[in-house]
């Protein structure tokens, strides 16, 4: 028998405990204990990043961290972002501005976005550019991607 570990902690407000084998990544834990698909598993080595979630608030590969490594610590996933059936600003830029094709990557991308943004809400192109240059899509050609962000950034600075 395998050792499980209880886990506690808060994602997309609501606190949780989960028993989980020590080596269970946190993307498993998310999308199995917790019933969050929308942290996708791509390339699991950390380099698509449509595995991205918040960890207090800041960009992380939920593929390379362990569940057991998020113990007393804040989440978020792409289903904490919207209030109600009110999109998040960058949800509805990416629905206005066409930045996404088949959505595989873009809760990995609206994550990410979000951390940037939160984190520095006045971010010019270019390091808007270099930040979402950390995720993969293999559909839109990234241009109506940055659109998005930024149109999502002007938005959310109103």
């Amino acid at each position: 028998m395998t050792e499980r570990i209880e886990v506690t902690f808060t994602v997309n407000g609501d606190r949780r405990t989960i028993g989980v084998e020590p080596r269970r990544t946190l993307a498993d834990a998310l999308r199995e204990d917790c019933g969050l698909t929308g942290t996708h598993l791509g390339c699991e080595h950390g380099v698509c990043g449509a595995c991205t979630v918040l960890l207090d608030g800041e960009p992380v590969r939920a593929c390379l961290m362990f569940a057991v490594q998020a113990e007393g610590r804040a989440l978020r996933t792409v289903e904490g972002l919207a209030d109600g059936d009110r999109l998040h600003p960058l949800q509805q830029a990416f629905w206005d501005h066409h930045g996404l094709q088949c959505g595989f990557c873009t809760p990995g991308f609206l994550m990410l976005a979000v951390g940037v943004l939160e984190r520095d809400p006045d971010i010019d192109e270019a390091g808007l550019r270099e930040a979402l240059a950390a995720n993969l899509c293999r559909c839109t050609g990234y241009q109506n991607i940055l659109k998005s962000v930024l149109a999502a950034a002007a938005a959310m600075r109103k």
